[in-house]
């Protein structure tokens, strides 16, 4: 039996130290593993240096010069053949621009205009004009005669202005009529909730109402009341109709409160 005890013995201590140099060896491994890949981390090459990479110089390319547009051509205005008259006197045949200033049995030596020739104001009488028509005949300010007379512009005629546009109307301006009960010429009454049946609601119930120029309502909105009451009253209060309200003469809009009393 101490054979065996000695035996056992010695089998422990060789194999705690099996397991050291075991537990040594593996220890080794990761440190000389860990070193491999931090080495190679700390030493790699990017090849920053190796002379791949230059910068060349940028050179700005050459500006082509644009063709110059042709030059515009400058239109002149069309120029009208019409007759040159000294005093713009109509013949027998059309109606006079205006009454002479005085009246005279003695021959009027000017020279009239021609019924279907265009005529301009001139220093001199001279027949240059085509024949445009009797409807396109008068005067005109904007002639080609041949003794180079400058024409006057023909002046427009005030009377011809369009009128001025009417002044808008104000907008119609809004007034507080209060409470509106009494004032209304149809007030539905609401409906009973069935859920505020049901809890035996009831109380008052104000809605805040705007009523157009015609006396419709046109907003509703409540402003107290009992939660389960106020979507009744607030319908109701959309189908009131009231008289129309003036002010000086002129339909306004009224805000005012409407109230629904609720009993169970």
């Amino acid at each position: 039996m101490l054979d065996q005890l000695v035996e056992s013995k010695s089998h422990t201590v060789e194999n705690t130290k099996r397991n050291g140099l075991l537990f040594g060896v593996m220890l080794f491994a990761v440190v000389a593993v860990l070193f491999g890949v931090g080495y190679s981390l700390f030493h790699i090459d990017y090849g920053l240096g190796s002379g791949d990479i230059e910068l060349s110089t940028l050179v700005a390319p050459v500006p082509v010069p644009e063709d110059e547009p042709p030059p515009k051509v400058e239109e002149k205005p069309k120029q009208v053949e019409a007759d040159v008259r000294k005093e713009l006197i109509q013949n027998m045949n059309q109606t006079p621009i205006k009454p002479p200033d005085t009246t005279s049995v003695v021959q009027n030596k000017v020279k009239a205009m021609r019924d279907d020739r265009l005529t301009v104001l001139g220093t001199n009488d001279s027949d240059t004009g085509a024949q445009v028509g009797k409807a396109m005949a008068g005067v005109t300010n904007n002639a080609g005669s041949s003794s180079g007379d400058a024409a006057e512009p023909v002046k427009k005629d005030e009377g011809d202005a369009p009128p001025p546009p009417p002044a808008p109307k104000p907008k119609p301006k809004t007034i507080s009529g209060g409470v509106l009960n009494g004032k209304a010429v149809s007030l539905p009454k609401p409906t009973y909730p069935p859920a505020a049946r049901a809890v035996r609601a009831s109380g008052a119930v104000q809605v805040q109402v705007l009523i157009d120029e015609e006396g419709h309502v046109v907003s509703a909105t409540a402003a107290s009341g009992n939660p389960l009451l106020v979507g009744a009253a607030v319908a109701a209060a959309r189908q009131a109709r009231f008289s129309p309200t003036l002010l000086s003469g002129q339909p306004v809009k009224v805000s005012g409160i409407i109230t629904y009393n609720f009993v169970p």
